[in-house]
């Protein structure tokens, strides 16, 4: 059997394939986006010395804490740690009333930190999502009031504090800071761009109210940005040290309070006085290492959500 050939055209244009579209600035962006980038040995020798620069003070409080006051006066100062470190602590803790100091301060830096977080969200979802009458009046009033140096308002303040009979007590702290216009100002903004308009649209739809909006949607949005001021909030109302030292006294005092007691009398002990920072600063240390990866992986969670 043979098969006959067809006959081959020899002018049919011959077929080039087409050019490929050139990658645009976003194409390029999608692709470099999948790659893992690797850091490079610059990059490492800056990380570790700005860790070293970061880690340095908190060294060199528990060195000085760690030696005599003679040791720490000396020229050149010393570099490693002494023998002294424990009984300098328990003289600070002793003298100082650490104790009840760190009491009062995890009170209020607490109250301070949650009531924040509420009220600044509320206030931020409100500034944000909702539409009313003066809200960019309002929203301008709550930012020019960072514009006003707090000591301007420490006299009228402690008289306001004195006629409720609040003065020498914790409240006396809580109350004039249990919202800030920072906090307000930072959840308004992270708000506005991590919760989309038509989640709040949908839930309106569904018949649900702002509360019920702010409790259901908001929340799981805004916990991120939540974790994150709570702890700037909680760190500043911790090492507050101007108006408590104002309202308060020695038989009630927070942490900073407290250390005013190590530095008084005509000699100061600076050994004794960095014993005192650095049991200050155990417990916020503590709380950042318990809580640290929950907070970075909120801040992270947040980006990519934005």
């Amino acid at each position: 059997m043979t098969v006959n050939s067809l006959p081959v055209r020899t002018d049919a244009p011959v077929r080039t394939p087409a050019p490929k579209a050139p990658r645009t600035g976003r194409r390029l962006l999608r692709i470099r986006a999948g790659r893992q980038h690797h850091a490079g040995p610059l990059a490492y020798v800056l990380l570790g010395i700005m860790a070293l620069v970061s880690i340095f003070p908190l060294y060199w409080t528990m060195v000085a804490a760690s030696t005599d006051n003679t040791r720490v006066s000396q020229t050149p100062p010393p570099f490693l740690p002494g023998p002294n470190l424990f009984s300098n602590l328990a003289r600070a803790w002793n003298e100082a009333a650490m104790g009840k100091a760190m009491v009062n301060s995890l009170i209020v830096a607490g109250v301070i930190a949650l009531s924040t977080v509420l009220f600044a969200t509320l206030a931020g979802f409100a500034f944000a999502k909702l539409r009313f009458k003066g809200r960019n009046i309002l929203l301008a009033l709550v930012i020019g009031t960072m514009m006003v140096p707090p000591q301007l308002g420490v006299v009228p303040l402690f008289m306001m504090m004195s006629q409720l009979g609040l003065a020498q007590q914790l409240p006396a702290v809580i109350f004039p800071t249990l919202v800030s216009a920072v906090g307000v100002f930072f959840m308004r903004q992270y708000l506005g761009e991590a919760l989309p308009d038509e989640l709040v649209e949908a839930a309106r739809v569904d018949g649900a109210h702002s509360l019920r909006i702010f409790w259901s949607i908001v929340l799981p949005v805004a916990r991120p940005a939540m974790a994150v001021l709570f702890m700037i909030t909680f760190v500043h109302a911790w090492n507050d040290f101007f108006w408590p030292f104002v309202v308060l006294d020695m038989s009630n005092p927070t942490v900073p309070v407290a250390l005013t007691q190590l530095s008084a009398g005509y000699v100061r002990d600076q050994s004794l006085i960095m014993a005192g920072a650095l049991l200050g600063t155990l417990p916020l240390l503590a709380m950042f290492i318990v809580f640290g990866r929950q907070i970075v992986s909120g801040i992270m969670a947040g980006a990519v959500k934005g």
